[in-house]
């Protein structure tokens, strides 16, 4: 076993043990800060395995599922614990904290012979459009994963708050969402010479642009504020998971390589 395959199932026992202690900690403080450095200590492991990665590779760790989902959840749990910190609001951190073990399980589960191998990348990938496309769509997706985390909570919970928070959040996500896109554009262009082909990774990005640019367009309405507006975030958040795996396994094209 190498070293970045056991930084892998360190970064999962650390980030299903915060998730359970989040889910458990109920009014108990202290067991609430036990899960907030449970997590935190499992977000150094993942940057450590983010930075192994690009010890072993020379470049950045954007290049095929693998290295995305790891950034992904990276990103995702550091989203969080600044969301925490800064608002004070756990009510959403099991959820969240469950998805970024149910990513790194992805990982162990659909592509282990990717940890700690490397492979050459393909001409088609070195660009530096690679870097600025993969990096927006990261971001993008965490904002999403923590936009559908707080959702998620308060659909269960029947919470009748302000969904500020979450609209803010969508926000976020869709701009760097529709930057993401732009750049691809660009750099299909490039490679393959043109701006847009329908390959079915394009075609569901599109898709879930659209479901979150409804959901902006939406949320200004009274009635589409509340649980309304809650289920289209989720819904969004399902197009993104389907965007990466369901296309990555079921939909090969243009973008099998990734």
């Amino acid at each position: 076993m190498t070293t970045e395959h056991r930084m892998i199932d360190i970064v999962l026992v650390l980030y299903a043990a915060a998730a359970a202690g989040y889910f458990i900690s109920g009014g108990q403080r202290w067991l609430g800060k036990v899960s907030f450095w449970l997590a935190s200590i499992g977000l150094a492991a993942n940057l450590i395995a983010l930075v192994n990665r690009v010890s072993l590779s020379g470049r950045l760790p954007l290049s095929n599922g693998y290295e995305f989902l790891l950034s992904f959840t990276f990103i995702t749990v550091l989203m969080y614990l600044l969301y925490e910190i800064l608002s004070e609001n756990k009510k959403a951190s099991g959820v969240v904290m469950l998805m970024g073990t149910l990513l790194i399980t992805a990982i162990i589960v659909l592509m282990p012979q990717q940890i700690g191998e490397t492979t050459p990348l393909m001409p088609a990938l070195k660009s530096p459009w690679l870097t600025v496309h993969v990096i927006t769509a990261i971001i993008a997706y965490s904002a999403f994963t923590l936009a559908a985390g707080l959702a998620i909570i308060q659909l269960r919970n029947a919470i009748s708050t302000d969904d500020s928070a979450i609209y803010k959040i969508v926000s976020a996500g869709f701009a760097m969402l529709s930057l993401s896109i732009v750049l691809g554009a660009i750099w299909a262009e490039q490679v393959w010479g043109s701006y847009w082909t329908w390959d079915p990774k394009e075609t569901w990005a599109l898709v879930t642009w659209i479901i979150y640019a409804i959901y902006l367009h939406l949320h200004r309405q009274r009635g589409w504020r509340g649980n309304n507006a809650r289920i289209l975030v989720i819904i969004g958040f399902l197009l993104v998971l389907f965007t990466f795996f369901g296309v990555n396994y079921l939909l090969p094209g243009l973008h099998s390589y990734a």
